[in-house]
């Protein structure tokens, strides 16, 4: 508790969870519901006194300065939500958050918000009930939405490729590890694959495919989790799951075969089953799918599901960050247990990180008993959540000149791409690589090879566009846009 007298002023509605979190703080309830219509004139009216701070909601944007004189007290805004109030008021203690008349203390501490927030889920998923563990993971239950994903054709990958891809998807976040299998591929490629993934990672590794004699592959290889049985590979394969004591996602078919009766057949033969009632495309029933999941979970509450993300994303030619929350979202409304992605599409590139993160959001929001917002966790990539004053136009300007004429750096030119993960600057005489922009730049510049200020304003232009291409995780083409003129 802080060595500062505070009180915490709140409405009606957020009074218990304001009061659970206080830590030793007086609490003042307005008369109002909503804290965020608390005003200064109520604040005035309850005249608190002896106090060093008062903490108002952080939602509020009325000006208090009037009030803050009258009562000879600083008057600061708090987070926005009740939830993060603890970690505000132990950060007052330790000296360690200068607050803002302004600004909410949630957005003052961002940085140590995130933290918090992935300790919190980290908090949350050693207390949470599973339906089954795979490889040490909780599955269902309360614990968060676990993402799986996928490798396609990972048996045309080689060895030292295979290990590349998993440990990127290990470096993105993703939970499990699922080696998509072709349709050309044989038994010893699957249990080749299989050893190479196992070797190469402590995550649970998932064989999918629907070909019989490859599942078996798979469990005889040592697989976690088995995708995907049906009516047609159960009684062929069945038996040895269930023997094995290895879950299996269970799907309908072949033809008019129901998911119901496969997985009556799949729990009689003692098999752990995650369903996939299958998440269909954009315009081809996916708001139909969401209540055909929404329908299996009220109908099958202790079966874990499965949610092919990856059948959306993949489909829809639009960033996925946002897509990613908002299927994150779903899974979680519809009681989804696994996330379920490849990142075959370049456009998809990053959404197993954007799942990770997703899941977390939801598992915090939950948890809050609020929208996934404001947690310290987001994936707002481009977007801006607050946006700043914006300044008028000096009277007085002088009006930039367009077509300058092109001349030649006698000291050479540049090409700048990207390689290995960084920006590569090169000319006849050397090559300079770095992650940023003015490191490349200044290096540049150092070692004489810019002799014209108009040349290396260029180079500052397009070594920026690059580092930003690098951090996006976009192409980079020297000279050209990053983003198409033709995007509306």
């Amino acid at each position: 508790m802080p060595a500062m007298k505070i009180l915490l002023v709140t409405g009606r509605l957020a009074e218990g969870q304001v009061r659970s979190r206080a830590a030793g703080a007086d609490v003042l309830v307005a008369d109002v519901d909503v804290a965020a219509f608390i005003t200064p004139r109520m604040l005035l009216c309850a005249a608190p006194r002896g106090y060093d701070l008062i903490l108002i909601p952080g939602a509020i944007t009325a000006d208090f300065r009037n009030a803050e004189r009258a009562l000879k007290t600083p008057i600061r805004l708090g987070p926005k939500h009740a939830a993060d109030l603890g970690m505000v008021l132990d950060h007052l203690c330790r000296n360690e958050i200068d607050l803002s008349r302004t600004v909410p203390a949630c957005q003052l501490i961002l940085g140590k918000m995130r933290e918090y927030a992935n300790g919190q889920a980290e908090r949350l998923e050693r207390k949470a009930s599973a339906k089954m563990v795979i490889g040490g993971i909780k599955i269902g239950g309360s614990s968060r939405m676990k993402v799986l994903a996928e490798i396609v054709d990972a048996t045309r990958f080689s060895p030292a490729a295979l290990r590349e891809r998993i440990r990127y998807y290990e470096e993105e976040g993703t939970d499990m590890i699922d080696l998509g299998v072709p349709l050309d591929a044989d038994v010893q490629q699957v249990k080749a694959s299989l050893k190479t993934a196992k070797e190469a990672t402590d995550l649970p590794i998932s064989i999918d495919t629907l070909a019989p004699e490859l599942i078996m592959a798979g469990l005889e290889g040592g697989a976690d989790l088995l995708l995907s049985l049906n009516g047609q590979s159960l009684p062929i394969v069945g038996r040895a799951v269930a023997e094995a004591g290895v879950p299996a996602v269970v799907i309908s078919g072949p033809g008019a075969v129901s998911l119901e009766d496969n997985l009556k057949t799949a729990q009689d033969m003692g098999i752990s089953v995650i369903a996939d009632p299958v998440l269909d495309p954009p315009l081809f029933g996916l708001a139909g799918s969401i209540e055909r999941y929404l329908q299996f979970s009220r109908d099958h509450p202790d079966v874990a599901l499965f949610f092919g993300a990856g059948n959306v994303t993949e489909l829809l030619d639009a960033d996925t960050p946002g897509a990613n929350a908002l299927l994150a979202a779903l899974g979680a409304e519809v009681g989804a247990s696994i996330l379920f992605t490849p990142e075959y599409s370049a456009k998809a590139r990053g959404s197993v990180r954007e799942l990770a993160v997703a899941s977390r959001m939801m598992q915090l929001g939950s948890s809050r008993r609020a929208p996934p917002k404001d947690l310290g966790l987001d994936l707002l990539i481009l977007k801006e959540k607050r946006r700043l004053p914006v300044e008028a136009l000096p009277d007085k300007i002088v009006p930039a000149n367009g077509g300058r004429k092109f001349e030649p750096d006698s000291s050479g030119c540049f090409r700048i791409f990207l390689a290995g993960g960084q920006i590569v600057a090169q000319n006849a005489k050397t090559t300079v690589a770095g992650r940023r922009a003015r490191d490349v730049l200044n290096t540049i510049i150092d070692m004489g090879l810019v002799s014209r200020l108009d040349h290396a304003g260029y180079l500052g232009r397009e070594l920026e566009k690059a580092e930003i291409a690098l951090g996006l995780k976009r192409d980079y083409v020297q000279d050209e846009p990053l983003w198409s003129a033709e995007k509306s």
